[in-house]
């Protein structure tokens, strides 16, 4: 049966790769295909591995606050209740919701190795286009944390870090978009992603070996969390001025060969994103008037809500297990292994993706394994059936999220159209953070927070997802049956590209 995929062209479409000298039109096919296996290695090597350690430390300071609650945060600052415990998770998502789609038009503007450095270090006062941008860096935030002595303070600490977080995931998944092929993207936006399963299990062993440093300088355990992982994430974002690469068109790493070669592939691909573009208004109305960013968010935020819940409470779900007989520590630990295998099922499923060349048969199997965890959750008092809930829980969230980004960035073409569709697509996944941040307060069985989990999964991810299959599914078949043939009829090449995914050869991912 034949797979509806972004690779699939209408009979007869033409595809042109103007203007860029094909270096390697002398050599044979097995000589191009070996040439373009070792390029996209070298991307691979250059781009990835870096960007992974950044969005780790990025999902390890925004839910380590999690870890510090178990040892003793609420404590420490007044007793402080859970309901302005929740107020300080929320605010977070507040600010990084809404500086969210502006970040992908600034990375555009000022290069990701100006960009990404600047939101993880410093404070910039910038002028572009009469623009006054100021950054926090979230490692200087995070290390402030450590130091906070009351509510007032927390929550303070939180907006700015969510306002300095707000350019990095989106603004890398825009970023990778722009390298690679649309069936190549899939499991490098799923290997990035895993970076935040592993700060999971990452953050749960430094949680636990941290605490050992309670009382030294005067300083409680929970706070050495924010100290040590704030100062390594300023290291980090020194560091990422020579490590960040620019965009194919400009990036050194790439020779002119190279750089050809990389411009040529995505063009083939039916992309134009690797050029550089002016912003103009009519990009930002194309994203605004596109249906498929709107059912991207509703599919996204099925995902995001329960992701941030997850990473959120998982520490606290541990300890209430049994009748909260676990100690901070043991919780800390256990709450390590449900990340890992998140970590593994996430890249297996961007793998697999990108090899069937669909992404919601993935979206709808893969979240009904959530669905299931959290029930498990919701109707038992077991412990050993809680926490394997909590495994399931954790393996029908992950994969989706970067799956759906994905399959949103697939669908998308135009260089800031797509940049400003994904900042809207996370941005409001996001701003859904505030719900997962106050809906786990009933301890020790949280019946509100999973019932409210697994309505977001099943109606938003399963509904969204399925809703969104058929309907691409459609509009291919119209496509290919040359129903939106008249979009072209008088253009010429350049101007039929410019209609981007419009364009009635560009065949979307399902």
């Amino acid at each position: 049966m034949e797979s509806d995929s972004s690779h699939n062209e209408k009979p007869g479409a033409t595809v042109d790769p103007h203007d860029i000298p094909d270096p390697d039109a002398h050599l044979s096919e097995a000589e191009r295909k070996a040439i373009d296996r070792k390029l996209v290695w070298k991307l691979d090597l250059y781009l990835i591995p870096w960007l992974c350690i950044l969005y780790l430390l990025s999902f390890l300071d925004r839910t380590n606050i999690g870890n510090a609650k178990i040892d003793g945060l609420q404590k420490s600052l007044g007793n402080m209740s859970t309901g302005r415990y929740n107020a300080c998770l929320s605010i977070f998502f507040v600010s990084y919701a809404l500086f969210e789609p502006l970040c992908n038009i600034l990375l555009k503007r000022l290069k990701p190795s100006i960009f990404i450095p600047i939101i993880m270090f410093v404070f910039l006062g910038l002028k572009y286009t009469k623009l006054i941008i100021l950054r926090v860096i979230w490692g200087c935030v995070m290390t402030a944390m450590g130091y906070v002595e009351n509510w007032s303070g927390l929550m303070a600490a939180r907006w700015f870090l969510g306002m300095a977080e707000a350019g990095l995931y989106p603004g890398i998944n825009y970023f990778l978009s722009c390298w690679y092929k649309r069936d190549e993207f899939g499991v490098r936006a799923a290997i990035f992603f895993s970076a935040a399963a592993f700060s999971g299990s990452f953050g749960g062993l430094l949680a636990a070996a941290i605490n050992n440093l309670n009382g030294r300088a005067g300083r409680p355990g929970w706070a050495w969390i924010f100290i040590i992982e704030g100062i390594i994430t300023v290291g980090f974002g020194l560091l990422s001025f020579f490590m960040v690469h620019d965009f194919p068109d400009t990036a050194t790493f790439l020779n002119e060969v190279d750089r050809a070669r990389v411009l040529r592939r995505l063009k083939e691909d039916k992309q134009s994103s690797a050029e550089h573009e002016e912003f103009k208004m009519d990009y930002l109305w194309a994203a605004l008037t596109d249906w498929k960013m709107y059912m991207g968010m509703f599919i996204y935020m099925g995902a995001a809500m329960p992701l941030y819940a997850f990473s959120l409470f998982l520490p606290t779900i541990i300890k209430n297990m049994g009748g909260g007989k676990y100690s901070p520590t043991r919780s800390q630990l256990l709450s390590v292994p449900p990340y890992a295998c998140a970590a593994v099922l996430t890249i297996t499923v961007g793998y697999l993706a990108d090899k069937a060349r669909r992404r919601g048969v993935f979206n709808i199997f893969v979240s009904m394994l959530g669905a299931v965890g959290f029930g498990m959750l919701l109707g038992s008092a077991d412990p050993h059936v809680q926490y394997a809930g909590c495994f399931l829980g954790a393996l029908g969230i992950y994969p989706c999220i970067a799956n759906t980004i994905s399959w949103v960035s697939n669908n998308i073409e135009g260089v800031y159209k797509r940049g400003i569709v994904l900042g809207f697509v996370i941005g409001w996944g996001n701003i859904n953070g505030v719900v997962s941040s106050n809906i786990y307060f009933e301890a020790p069985r949280f019946k509100v927070g999973h019932g409210v989990v697994m309505a977001y999964m099943l109606v938003c991810l399963v509904g969204g997802s399925t809703l969104l299959h058929f309907l691409l599914k459609r509009e291919n078949k119209a496509r290919k049956e040359g129903k939106r043939d008249h979009l072209v009829e008088g253009k010429s090449l350049q101007e039929a590209e410019k209609l981007g995914d419009q364009r009635p050869d560009f065949i979307y991912t399902v």
